[in-house]
């Protein structure tokens, strides 16, 4: 009987949700923020929410954030200076500084929005802000003119 209860435990992690989506904040690929969500059984309705920051090869932290529907994860990442992060899911924020990779949780959500961290039962992505729009006077010309 034991044998066949040992057989049968992984069959209840079997349908167990653990994915992750990387930021990266910049081109070496070595200062990147990662969100990972992991779903402890089967049959819950919610997932742990960890950030990895890493600025490599100064911080590398893994930092417990909290739970979160997974049907409908969405956490937000704003950025306020070179290595200073805050990130929002609801009412919750959380500011991460990858100098010394601290986390400090409460506050306002603060700097420019980069985008957002977004899951479904499927698959959790990071989906980049859209880039903002150059204000364009009224009274511009559609094409510019070439004098010569």
């Amino acid at each position: 009987m034991r044998k066949i209860l040992t057989a049968l435990f992984p069959l209840l992690l079997a349908g167990c949700i653990n994915d992750t989506a990387t930021y990266y904040a910049d081109s070496t690929q070595e200062h990147t923020l990662s969100l990972r969500r992991q779903q402890d059984y089967f049959w819950s309705d919610d997932a742990r929410i960890t950030l990895m920051a890493a600025r490599l090869p100064e911080c590398q932290r893994q930092l417990a954030l909290t739970e979160l529907p997974i049907l409908d994860t969405e956490v937000e990442l704003f950025g306020s200076g070179e290595r200073h992060w805050s990130l929002r899911a609801g009412k919750q924020v959380w500011q991460v500084e990858t100098e010394s990779c601290a986390l400090q949780e409460g506050g306002e959500a603060s700097g420019q929005k980069l985008g957002v961290f977004r899951g479904d039962a499927d698959k959790l992505v990071f989906e980049p802000a859209p880039a903002p729009k150059a204000d364009i006077p009224a009274d511009a010309p559609a094409v510019a003119e070439t004098t010569e």
